[in-house]
């Protein structure tokens, strides 16, 4: 599809203005009477109802309304949306994923489809703006606080020198434009044969979320993505200022292993590397109930649920319910029960077809070599 010129798209433009403005002149009176008809559930629903309805209890709701109120447009007339209307609106589809938990008859929040996705969109973006989104997800920016997650995580799980576990997790979205010059349809097929974005997570002991990347596609994998992450920087250059002082993500066998990662041992002998091996996948399999508790608190991440946003908007939504899943931990908001749809819910975690293959490597790579020999001190120290 050749691009259009300047004229065509300015054209193209203002069309889509002039259909925005129509939009809202329709929607005005059939929003009057849903805004005159609502019910306020601050008011109407006791704290179980409402954390049941809105995956949060009314004080951290309020907390939310309050935290990005300056991040969001006030309403500036009797027939626009409030804050509080949108936050709970976006909560409600979070949660759910479904706008026929919005539209229509709901007393709650009931908004139309266009309305409803414009108060996502702006409470997502709130969300996402960096005073929010590194207060609530963030790795630890010093010695003294690396030491302190260690220690966390030790006196847990008795795994010494690990300070976090990464896996990648896919969230469906829906079929993206074909053409696309930055972000073509193709690259977003993942090997199950949806579209996607596969989004690495690091989380702590406690199931906290210290890092999140939300922004490559299906199609690549979870080494790929490592790899040009941030995150794999940060825990490298960790490594490289002390090398004696111990520092790793475990992760799977899908991913290299490195003094700053590690991985799980092939074929270990029966026992102390069998009992590390025992010990790692079970501390390891933190990320899973992590990804799980994400994905059963907000239903939109779920694969059938699928996210009917461009790739952009998909990942700043997928950044919003991490964020809220951060606070729903801090304010110890009790997890939505695993019922029925969990239970048939793919959650989107794929092991790579290929274990990382780098056995040949460890004679001309001195960082293989060094995370060998850390996996076998670990081992002699620790489970002898």
């Amino acid at each position: 599809m050749d691009p259009l010129d300047p004229l065509d798209l300015a054209l193209f433009n203002q069309v889509m203005d002039d259909l925005d403005d129509a939009e809202e002149q329709v929607e005005r009176p059939l929003r009057e009477l849903q805004i005159r008809h609502q019910v306020d559930p601050f008011e109407q629903l006791d704290e179980n109802k409402f954390r049941k309805y809105f995956r949060v209890n009314k004080a951290l709701a309020r907390n939310i309304i309050e935290t990005i109120r300056p991040f969001m447009q006030e309403a500036s007339r009797s027939s626009a949306i409030s804050i509080q209307h949108k936050v709970l609106t976006a909560l409600r589809f979070f949660g759910f994923g479904s706008y026929q938990e919005i539209t229509g008859t709901n007393k709650y929040v009931s908004l139309s489809q266009p309305s409803t996705s414009r108060a996502i969109k702006e409470v997502a973006n709130a969300l996402c703006q960096p005073q929010i989104l590194n207060n609530w997800i963030h790795f630890p920016a010093n010695r003294e606080e690396l030491q302190q997650l260690r220690l966390r995580f030790f006196q847990k799980h008795h795994l010494p020198g690990i300070v976090g576990c990464i896996d990648c997790t896919h969230v469906a979205i829906v079929r993206p434009v074909i053409h696309d010059a930055l972000y073509p349809e193709h690259i977003y097929v993942n090997r199950k044969q949806y579209h996607s974005i596969n989004v690495q997570l690091v989380c702590d002991e406690n199931l906290k979320i210290l890092n999140v990347n939300a922004r490559f596609p299906g199609s690549s994998h979870d080494a790929y993505i490592w790899r040009q992450s941030a995150m794999s920087h940060v825990m490298e250059q960790i490594y490289r200022q002390d090398p004696e002082d111990t520092y790793f993500l475990a992760g799977d066998s899908g991913y290299p292993l490195r003094p700053w990662l590690m991985t799980p041992l092939r074929n270990p002998e029966p026992g102390p590397a069998e009992r590390f091996n025992t010990r790692f996948i079970s501390v390891r399999s933190l990320i899973e109930r992590c990804n799980g508790v994400l994905k059963n608190r907000f239903r939109c991440l779920l694969k059938h649920r699928v996210l009917h946003y461009r790739p952009q908007m998909a990942s700043k939504i997928i950044n919003a319910c991490v964020v809220l899943h951060n606070m729903c931990l801090q304010h110890r908001i009790p997890e939505p029960e695993f019922d029925a749809e969990m239970e048939q819910a793919d959650l989107g975690l794929y092991n790579d077809d290929e274990i990382y293959d780098d056995v040949q490597m460890a004679h001309v790579n001195p960082d293989l070599a060094a995370a060998r020999q850390l996996q076998q001190r670990i081992i002699h120290n620790h489970f002898n």
